[in-house]
């Protein structure tokens, strides 16, 4: 099942191209853009076993996060699939999981299957939103709405009334996630906006092409059912020194000896031209992969992601993207997008 907004990836490339997009994008470079994302959903975890269980299921450590603590985590299969990925919000009493909603369905049937004794409960909180903020100002923009927020430190989080409010590098930027009740949703966007022309709503289009700069997996765009976690260079949602967790042994297996095959790599494609994601990449004749991301970056050019075979993995390697008739070549560089040269 993918993601409800994979259709934003899978058109990014077309719409990062008009100019609306572009001027969304280049807002973030001076103010600050605010983005309700419908996909994800809040799931309330509660009972006195929630931390241990969470702890076990997923790649991140619960355990020794405290209350006031965001933790990026996924849940995997045995094998070390990836299933879906999560925000953990620590509070005193209950953990919130910020997760999309084609994730949950995958997640909640795998969580249910290895309860047994254990005193959880999920309690889905259909009336709770997402709002994203974005940008060189979004400090100042979450500060109309919780005050408190803008000096937290990066994955950190404040309750303030019924508007929680953290600092998540969403999209890897800089950037603050509002969890609001949807009856109060539209007032806070209103707060940011009356900040003045540098503080509006954007299009998530914008907000895809900075995530492909900062070289970010997107699960259900990048990944499939079969995506070992490292492949898709997922490692800030997962811990190396906790305890046993379901695809550990695969995690540790693969970490320790250096067995990847595939990996995520960026891909810079000649003449800003932009191909369809899904597009196999070939090098000498042979597919190595295909263009899971790809989009018209103002900064970068044309620029795109794609989990590639070792064989395709060095910096400069020439690569030709197959669709719709045409050929488009294709350069091998490492993520970030920002740490590399155009």
């Amino acid at each position: 099942m993918q993601d409800p907004q994979a259709s934003i990836a899978a058109s990014a490339a077309s719409a990062a191209g008009d100019a609306t997009v572009r001027k969304d994008y280049l807002l973030l470079q001076r103010g600050a853009g605010v983005c309700p994302i419908a996909s994800r959903r809040i799931i309330r975890v509660v009972g006195d076993d929630r931390v241990p269980f969470l702890h076990g299921m997923c790649s991140n450590d619960i355990r020794a996060a405290r209350p006031g603590s965001i933790v990026p985590a996924l849940f995997l299969t045995e094998h070390a699939h990836v299933i879906a990925d999560f925000f953990a919000w620590i509070g005193e009493d209950s953990i919130l999981l910020d997760i999309d909603e084609a994730g949950w369905a995958l997640a909640h049937p795998h969580l249910e299957k290895l309860l047994v004794a254990d005193d959880v409960e999920f309690e889905e909180q259909p009336d709770m939103a997402v709002i994203d903020i974005e940008g060189a100002r979004a400090c100042d923009a979450v500060r109309a709405v919780v005050a408190q927020a803008a000096a937290l430190d990066e994955w950190r989080w404040v309750q303030a009334g019924s508007f929680a409010a953290g600092r998540l590098p969403r999209f890897g930027a800089n950037g603050f996630s509002l969890l609001a009740p949807r009856a109060g949703a539209e007032s806070a966007v209103e707060s940011i906006r009356a900040l003045g022309d540098d503080f509006r709503l954007i299009n998530p289009a914008a907000l895809e092409i900075v995530r492909v700069e900062h070289g970010l997996a997107r699960v259900g765009v990048d990944t499939t059912a079969k995506t070992i976690a490292l492949e898709a260079r997922l490692e800030r949602a997962i811990s190396f020194d906790k305890g046993c967790y379901v695809g550990q042994e695969t995690v540790e297996r693969v970490s320790a000896r250096g067995g990847l095959k595939k990996k995520l790599l960026g891909l810079r494609f000649a003449g800003d031209r932009v191909p369809q994601t899904g597009a196999p990449a070939h090098l000498d004749g042979t597919e190595v992969g295909v263009v899971t991301s790809a989009v018209l970056s103002p900064r970068f050019g044309a620029i795109g992601l794609a989990i590639l075979h070792h064989s395709a993995w060095e910096t400069g390697v020439r690569l030709a993207i197959a669709g719709n008739g045409e050929q488009i070549e294709a350069r091998v560089c490492d993520i970030p997008f920002r740490s590399s040269l155009k």
